[in-house]
């Protein structure tokens, strides 16, 4: 009988969960026998199964099931044209700042500083990097300087801010994060985070490319192709799943932040009335706030992050990123952005193409605006994984446990024989466990007592377990076990099937 719970997923620490993710099969790190590549991870069995099930739901629901979105798989390198383009080779910068003495880098924009001030006279500055609570940690940097340097009096609250907002006096002031020492750090300066190849035999200026940074591009590019063989009329959609490449500064936070990564993308082309566009906007951002509910994410722990207009990208007229409570901090999970015309004026005006669109209801052309709700794979990856953690009691015994939603778990159920040394139970529960397989991914385990195998099944999230017992060989009925609630019930073949489809397939 569950009982007490000990740790919901708001408590959790990240080493807890990475831990368990590697231990279990779900997330390792890339190159790990040759020391691990920094912003690059693999999935293992357990791993890929889940990053996969997000995919299909994601496809289904936002696709599949839609009659205004089509979908799209375009190539991840395209001509450097199309970077040129869309202003990538110019502008996809993050402000970079090298630490002389130990040769570290950091994001400007994620390396914060304060000047602490104690009765009006200045201390010394403090620097941190961006955690969950960087105003605490700021905080406890001031006293601490306050403190080993004997200063009475009250200290002034910190003025914080990041060092893109250093003036060229306050980065000779500011402590390195790595060093302690002010001095070390350099001025920010712009880095382009696109990786880098060439394509065909010779390496030079003709032949170089680069690997996509998103997703979003391929489908802009595509847009007159899919008007053109297809039978959409605007207001329509055009979604992609693909790999992205960043050469990120500072990857971090596991998996959330990595120079590998996989987005989720809806470029959805709309007219340009004033009228329209924020009502679209809207809708988009209420369909993701239902999505990731129905994927298991809790509303109380997703937020709207509405970025100010002086904070706007100059093609946006408008951005609202979905957040989530991460144990780092609430950080963007899902954006969705109104980018104007901007993609498809800067591809015609490039390519010296035509990528009007003809409103056959209105009698006229013109370039589509376009709202784009943009999801990274591995981000809600881990909010999934995050929200699903808990650990409780169960008969007075620990467990750790995955709460994940039926539809997205990467084994649907479990099957078990009592024992194991009674051939005619083992070949029954056999018999069982390959009719499900052919509906489901499902697992086989007589290894142990039967609550070490519910143990092992609950701390990779399988939602249920099904034991086949000496009953069972009489009376053909099976007991079904309920991962959240323990509750045990005892169902026929077809009762299990039947369960089992409505809560995986709704």
């Amino acid at each position: 009988m569950l009982n007490v719970l000990i740790m919901a997923a708001s408590d959790l620490q990240m080493d807890t969960l990475i831990s368990l993710l590697k231990r279990r099969g779900f997330i390792f790190q890339a190159s790990d026998i040759y020391g691990g590549l920094n912003g690059f991870y693999d999935y293992g069995p357990l791993g890929v199964e889940l990053k996969n099930n997000i995919k299909a739901i994601w496809w289904k629901e936002m696709v599949q099931m839609r009659d205004d979105v089509v979908g799209l798989d375009s190539a991840i390198i395209q001509s450097p044209k199309v970077w040129k383009a869309s202003g990538h080779l110019d502008h996809f910068t993050d402000p970079l700042v090298d630490c002389k003495e130990s040769k570290m880098r950091y994001r400007a924009d994620q390396l914060f500083f304060a000047n602490a001030i104690v009765e009006g006279e200045s201390i010394g500055y403090v620097s941190a990097l961006e955690s969950a609570d960087i105003e605490a940690d700021l905080l406890k940097a001031a006293q601490e300087m306050k403190r080993k340097k004997g200063v009475q009096g009250e200290l002034k609250p910190l003025d914080i801010k990041d060092f893109t907002e250093a003036t060229e006096e306050e980065v000779l002031l500011v402590p390195s994060p790595a060093t302690g020492k002010p001095g070390s750090l350099t001025p920010p300066r712009a880095f382009n985070m696109m990786f880098q190849t060439y394509v065909g035999a010779l390496i030079d200026e003709n032949s170089k490319a680069y690997l996509r940074p998103e997703t979003a591009q391929g489908i802009f590019t595509n847009f007159k192709n899919v008007v053109d063989s297809s039978r959409v009329k605007i207001p329509f959609g055009i979604a992609q799943i693909g790999k992205a490449f960043r050469n990120e500064i500072t990857p971090r936070n596991f998996i959330f932040r990595s120079r590998e990564f996989e987005q989720m993308e809806i470029e959805y082309f709309i007219s340009g009335e004033d009228e329209v566009w924020p009502k679209v906007h809207r809708q988009w951002i209420d369909d993701c706030l239902e999505w990731l509910e129905g994927i298991g994410i809790p509303r109380e722990q997703l937020g709207e992050d509405i970025h100010p207009q002086e904070k706007l990208s100059h093609y946006s007229r408008a951005t609202t990123d979905i957040t989530y409570d991460f144990p780092f901090g609430t950080q963007e999970l899902w954006g969705i952005a109104a980018r104007g015309d901007f993609d498809l004026t800067q591809h015609q005006q490039h390519s010296n193409k035509p990528l009007e669109y003809f409103d056959e209801l209105k009698k006229e052309r013109y370039i589509p605006h376009v709202v784009e709700p943009s999801l990274g794979v591995d981000r809600v990856m881990l909010a999934v994984l995050c929200a699903a953690y808990n650990e409780d009691e169960v008969d007075g015994e620990k467990r750790t446990v995955l709460h994940f939603h039926p539809k997205i778990a990467p084994i649907k159920a479990a099957v078990f024989p009592l024992v194991k040394n009674k051939p005619e139970l083992v070949e029954h529960t056999q018999t069982l466990y390959r009719k499900l397989q052919r509906r489901y991914p499902v697992a086989y385990d007589q290894a142990g007592a039967i609550g070490r195998r519910y143990r092992r099944m609950d701390e990779v999230g399988t939602p249920y377990c099904i034991t086949v017992d000496f009953d069972s060989l009489e009376d053909q009925t099976y007991t079904l076990r309920d991962r959240d609630t323990t509750k045990q019930t005892r169902m026929n073949e077809s009762e299990i099937l039947a369960f089992l489809d409505e809560k995986i397939n709704g």
